[in-house]
């Protein structure tokens, strides 16, 4: 792909693979400071359609210039994700970013018990998100409150899992395969599928794969996107 900046200006749709401990903000940044430095500009938009966590890899999708109108519509695409949830334990973040609070049992539990429980969560759900979200409450984000050690009360929401398949089981890993709605939290998704299976879970890895029809497969990392606009 060869960039103008009369093409960057009318609009890309730039596929990334976030590398594992960026935020989504940091690639979007990496993105647009090329940007600027190659066609010497003072402004452009870029913006991405569905921020992805830290400690999650997978597909970004990044619009620049007029395309970063097409955000809303980008977002609110099918999205896909294989990871790891880790059984017999849980964190208060439902990940690896906060230590393990408290350990279970996992001896009652047969490989036919764990591919049966993902049907409980097919279809229409209610869903708490994680309290170390971005999500806002009171102007505050809910991380702020989770870190200061304060309670606050989160509303569930509404999302759809289309499909919830255990790929692999090396216990305590359980490998899976989920499609979801907009919304979804797969963090919650671990954490509510452990007290599911009267244990404990959180999630120890995350890819998301697809967003809509794009593919990760087709994505860049954002220093192999920086090198391709100065080539």
């Amino acid at each position: 792909m060869v960039y103008t900046e009369e093409s960057i200006k009318n609009g890309h749709v730039l596929l990334i693979d976030k590398p594992l401990t960026w935020s989504s903000f940091q690639a979007v940044n990496k993105i647009k400071w090329a940007i600027k430095k190659k066609f010497n500009l003072k402004k452009i938009k870029v913006g991405h359609a569905g921020t992805l966590d830290p400690l999650a890899t997978g597909l970004l999708i990044i619009c620049t210039g007029k395309f970063t109108k097409k955000i809303p519509e980008l977002q609110g695409q099918i999205k896909e994700y294989t990871g790891t949830i880790t059984l017999g334990a849980t964190r208060p973040s439902y990940d690896m970013e906060t230590d393990i609070d408290n350990t279970f049992p996992t001896a009652h539990l047969s490989k036919e018990q764990i591919k049966k429980a993902t049907q409980d969560f097919i279809g229409e759900i209610d869903q708490l998100p994680p309290v170390f979200s971005a999500l806002k409450k009171d102007g505050k984000r809910l991380y702020e409150f989770a870190r200061e050690g304060k309670e606050v009360e989160i509303e569930p929401r509404k999302v759809t899992i289309s499909a919830f398949e255990i790929t692999r089981i090396d216990m305590p890993d359980i490998h899976f395969k989920v499609t979801c709605s907009k919304g979804t939290y797969i963090r919650s998704l671990a954490h509510d599928f452990g007290k599911h299976l009267n244990s404990g879970a959180y999630l120890s890895a995350l890819r998301r794969t697809k967003i809509g029809n794009f593919n990760v497969n087709n994505a860049i990392s954002p220093d192999a996107f920086v090198t391709t606009l100065q080539s």
